[in-house]
């Protein structure tokens, strides 16, 4: 069963910021995970983040140097992309932490 993928405007934003080569890799990558976006743990795609990102999981793209961040909405089959970008040292992981809280998803 596939998940819906659902954004928040800004990851929108993100992803018209990249180019077509980048946003090729980030929507396939998307399509996979949609198909069990759950953590690992649970015997899904999911890669689970720690500290103040717990509760969100991460798609990480290496050789493109992309990550993105979302959140299982598990009262539906969503996930919510919360964040879509280069890797730049902490950059991505931190702006999920403010969009997270702009939009009160830690609840």
């Amino acid at each position: 069963m596939n998940w819906t993928v659902d954004f928040l405007p800004e990851a929108k934003k993100d992803i018209k910021s990249l180019d077509k080569s980048q946003w090729s890799l980030i929507q396939k990558a998307l399509k996979k995970v949609s198909q069990n976006p759950l953590p690992a743990a649970e015997g899904g795609y999911g890669k689970p983040l720690s500290g103040s990102l717990a509760g969100c999981c991460k798609i990480k793209l290496r050789t493109a140097g992309l990550r993105a961040v979302y959140k299982l909405q598990r009262t539906e089959t969503s996930m919510l992309v919360i964040v879509v970008g280069v890797r730049a040292d902490e950059e991505v992981y931190e702006l999920a932490e403010k969009r997270i809280q702009k939009y009160r998803l830690d609840r």
